[in-house]
């Protein structure tokens, strides 16, 4: 009976990879927690009695309060599109300093391309263990990716049973499985900030267009006489939308493209990874 050769799939290990535990709480509280906020802020700190000559003594959800004696106090002005816009900005500082320190952690120590030459000259000196010893100090996303392809490495070297090409393609399937769990974690929450890169703009112009249509409200309603008072609140809440809109959905457009550029310096590094492996083991162990 003909001797059969074992093949990739059916010889190739299982994964040593553990999947990552990360909660999705923030995706899920911070956003309500924040437009809760930017309810309070406005409501109590733009609109505190205080600051207007002529407050609201009624109280309420929303007191219809005259005469602001401060630029916060004129913010309040904005109306009830105001919380939701202050809400969405104080979203953009929170999944930014998430994932900023998310990143700051998946870039590691160092340099990663100093990282990979080091590893580079580490397998070319037939030393795993010092290669594996790298990943160890630098600790980031491409290190984790790196040293499971190594302890992949480290196993097809006294493998046996597979040829050259096979031994590759089980340290590819390695490396592509840790680039599977790593990749995900760097790109969660960014969604967050490219919806209010969009959004908030719009928002911005849907209180832009209440504050015009109170404006001339009020100017219809004084029969087109010297009523300056209600076209001038119209307006200011038109401005205060539009300011604030604007402003946070281009601190969101400059906080995404920060990140996504990290990200993509950290996927170069990762795709790297897999080459050096790759290469390194079909050249040296043929």
């Amino acid at each position: 009976m003909a001797e059969t050769k074992p093949t990739a799939s059916a010889s190739v290990k299982a994964t040593s990879v553990q999947p990552k535990k990360s909660g999705n709480s923030i995706s899920w509280i911070a956003p309500i927690v924040c437009i809760v906020a930017g309810y309070l802020i406005w409501r109590f700190v733009f609109g505190a009695e205080s600051g207007f000559t002529d407050p609201d003594k009624a109280g309420g959800f929303w007191p219809k309060h005259h005469g602001p004696k401060g630029a916060l106090n004129g913010i309040y002005e904005g109306g009830i599109i105001v919380p939701l816009l202050v809400g969405m900005l104080l979203m953009v500082f929170v999944f930014s300093i998430e994932r900023f320190l998310t990143i700051q952690k998946a870039l590691g120590s160092g340099s990663i391309s100093d990282f990979i030459r080091k590893v580079q000259y580490h397998l070319a000196n037939r030393n795993v263990d010092a290669a594996l010893s790298e990943c160890d100090k630098q600790r980031g996303s491409v290190a984790n990716v790196m040293k499971a392809g190594l302890r992949r490495y480290k196993e097809m070297i006294n493998e046996g049973g597979l040829d050259t090409e096979q031994k590759v393609l089980s340290i590819q399937k390695e490396v592509e499985e840790a680039t599977a769990l790593e990749l995900p974690m760097l790109q969660k929450n960014l969604v967050f900030l490219s919806t209010i890169t969009s959004v908030g703009t719009l928002v911005a112009l849907l209180g832009t267009v209440m504050g015009m249509i109170r404006a001339f409200a009020g100017l219809g309603a004084s029969g087109g006489g010297s009523d300056t008072n209600a076209l001038a609140v119209g307006i200011s809440e038109a401005l205060y939308n539009t300011a604030i809109g604007i402003g946070t959905s281009a601190l969101a457009l400059v906080m995404y493209n920060v990140f996504t550029t990290k990200i993509d310096s950290i996927t170069y590094g990762i795709d790297e990874s897999g080459f050096t492996l790759t290469q390194s083991f079909g050249s040296l162990y043929k």
